[in-house]
């Protein structure tokens, strides 16, 4: 696994999880168990991203969308200071 950058956050899934990594959080939050991947960001504008993903039985890529403030909020974390040292979003699986 490449080290973390500060500026970047890291978005992957595991089973029926996403999973979004910034500075030293590692956020997991449940997601279709037909997802495969995610295969690229399209868009980050803090804490809103525009990404594709791969579903089984799926002929093609669909774009998905995901708003982590609510998320965040709900974990009781300042979402607009946590999110906002972040510049940039990759995929990254192990």
């Amino acid at each position: 696994m490449q080290e973390m950058i500060p500026s970047q956050a890291y978005l992957s899934s595991s089973g029926s999880y996403t999973i979004f990594r910034f500075g030293k959080h590692v956020i997991r939050f449940r997601t279709s168990p037909q997802l495969e991947r995610y295969t690229a960001v399209k868009e980050w504008d803090q804490g809103y991203l525009v990404v594709s993903a791969k579903y089984k039985n799926m002929p093609q890529e669909e774009e998905e969308y995901i708003d982590l403030v609510p998320i965040l909020k709900n974990l009781y974390f300042d979402a607009a200071k946590s999110l906002s040292p972040i510049e940039k979003v990759s995929i990254q699986y192990e």
